[in-house]
């Protein structure tokens, strides 16, 4: 589902106009950047967490010239999934495996 399919189901969900959903999406993307970009985090009950993680300098080597180079410390968002959301996903059959 891409943004455009995920405003329209939204839309259609909550039956308010496309326009208004797809500012609403916007606020929300927007707050929770702003969130993790202060380095706070976002809970949503039954959905998940999203936060942020620092990682570690390390070395790493290029694999043509296999040469060695430090790649320096980030913060990367991360989302855990609640319980609910995983047992609602584990519930799902895999596509290739669907009956006909």
């Amino acid at each position: 589902m891409n943004n455009k399919e995920l405003i329209a189901a939204l839309s259609k969900a909550t039956g308010q106009k496309l326009f208004d959903t797809a500012r609403w999406l916007d606020v929300f993307t927007s707050v929770v950047g702003n969130t993790l970009s202060e380095g706070g985090t976002v809970s949503v009950q039954g959905f998940g967490v999203f936060e942020t993680r620092k990682k570690d300098e390390r070395l790493s080597v290029n694999p043509v010239t296999k040469k060695r180079f430090l790649v320096p410390p980030k913060i990367t968002p991360v989302f855990k999934p609640a319980a609910a959301l995983k047992l609602q996903v584990k519930n799902i059959e895999p596509e290739n495996e669907r009956k006909a």
